[in-house]
C-alpha cells in the first residue's frame, strides 16, 4: 500500500468538532432542518418535529431495525471484530430490486431517541467493532447528528461510516461535515430514465453526483491505518446489474475524471432478482423483465474492464 494512503496519527473527525464546542450548534441546525424537511432530495417540507411524515414515513425519531457487528462488509471495514452496523428502517428511494426491502419498505424496528442510538454505538465500540456504520441514514441525518453528539462525550472514539444510497441533500451532508470519517455511497444509475423506472427517482444521478462530490471534498480519497483498516475518505459501491453496462461505464468515467482516479471503488457482483422484480404485470410478463435474472460473470468482468479503462485502479473485489 502506498505510504500516502496510510494515516499514522488518525483521530475521528468528531473529536475536533467536539473540542471546538460545535456539536451543540450542529444539533440545533439538524433539528431546524426537521421542522421543514429538506433533508433529502424529496424536499417534502413537512414538520417532522411534529411527527408529520411523507415519503420516508419517518417522523421525529429514527427507526432502528438492528445493531450488530457485521462481518459481511468490505475487508477494510469489517477487520477481525466487525463493522458496528446500525441499520435504519425505511428509505427515501423505492428500488424495485432492493435486497433489504423488508426493512427499507416496511416499518420494521424500534423508534429511538438520540441517547438510545448512542447506547447502541457505545455498546458496539465496547464489543470491539472497528467503526460505527450507519446504514441507510439519508432520511435520518439530523437524528444521526443527535446520536453522535450524545455518544462523543460518553467516550465514542472509533470512526464513523456513512453508508448511503447517495440520494442525499447538500443540507444533510453539510451537517455531517466534521462528524463523518468515511463516506460509503452507492452510485446506482447514470440516466434519469433508468433511475425513474427502477427507483422512482428521476433526479437520482444528478443528486448522487452532487452528493458524492461533496463527500469527496470533505474527506478525500480513502486512507487506512497501519493495520490496513479504513480510517478516512470515500469508498464508492457500484452494484453490477443485468444489461446495465453503459450505466456503469458512465459512472466510472465520471468518478475518474471528476473526483480522482485514486477513488476506491467496490464493484459488486451479488445482484439477484428481489422484491418487485419478479412480479407479474397486466401483460402477463415480469414488471422488470430486463433485470429479472442474476448478473452474469461476463457482465461483472466487463464492468471491471470499463473501470480500468476509465483509469480507476483501487478496487475491493470481494463480494460485500
Amino acid at each position: 500500500m502506498r505510504d500516502d494512503y496510510i494515516l499514522h496519527d488518525f483521530e475521528p473527525a468528531y473529536l475536533a468538532t467536539w473540542r471546538a464546542g460545535r456539536l451543540e450548534s450542529k444539533v440545533e441546525a439538524a433539528l431546524h432542518e426537521l421542522a421543514d424537511c429538506r433533508i433529502c432530495p424529496r424536499n417534502c417540507g413537512v414538520n417532522r418535529l411534529a411527527n408529520e411524515m411523507r415519503t420516508c414515513h419517518t417522523g421525529r425519531f429514527a427507526i432502528v431495525s438492528s445493531a450488530f457487528p457485521h462481518f459481511g462488509e468490505e475487508d477494510c471495514l469489517r477487520g477481525w471484530k466487525g463493522s458496528g452496523t446500525i441499520f435504519f428502517g425505511l428509505c427515501n428511494l423505492r428500488c424495485s430490486f432492493c435486497q433489504n426491502w423488508d426493512i427499507s419498505q416496511r416499518k420494521m424496528g424500534q423508534e429511538m431517541r438520540g441517547e438510545q442510538i448512542a447506547d447502541r454505538m457505545l455498546d458496539l465500540q465496547a464489543r470491539g467493532c472497528h467503526n460505527i456504520n450507519f446504514v441507510t441514514p439519508e432520511h435520518v441525518a439530523p437524528q444521526v447528528v443527535e446520536a453522535i453528539a450524545a455518544a462523543v462525550p460518553r467516550g465514542l472514539r472509533v470512526p464513523i461510516v456513512y453508508n448511503t444510497s447517495a440520494y442525499d441533500s447538500l443540507a444533510s451532508l453539510r451537517l455531517m461535515d466534521g462528524l463523518v470519517d468515511i463516506y460509503m455511497p452507492d452510485f446506482k444509475f447514470w440516466t434519469s430514465e433508468v433511475s425513474l423506472r427502477l427507483a422512482l427517482a428521476k433526479d437520482y444521478a444528478e443528486r448522487a453526483r452532487i452528493a458524492i462530490a461533496e463527500m469527496h471534498r470533505q474527506v478525500g480519497p480513502l486512507r487506512f491505518g497501519p493495520d490496513g483498516l479504513a480510517r478516512r475518505g470515500v469508498l464508492i459501491r457500484h452494484l453490477v446489474m443485468p444489461g446495465q453496462l453503459e450505466e456503469a461505464k458512465a459512472i466510472f468515467n465520471w468518478i475518474a475524471s471528476e473526483l480522482s482516479s485514486d477513488t476506491y471503488v467496490n464493484i459488486m457482483s451479488q445482484y439477484r432478482p428481489e422484491h418487485q422484480v419478479g412480479e407479474i404485470g397486466r401483460d402477463g410478463k415480469p414488471k422488470f423483465e430486463e433485470i429479472n435474472r442474476p448478473v452474469r460473470g461476463s457482465e461483472v468482468d466487463a464492468a471491471f474492464a470499463s473501470a480500468r479503462e476509465a483509469g480507476l485502479w483501487r478496487f475491493d473485489v470481494r463480494i460485500a
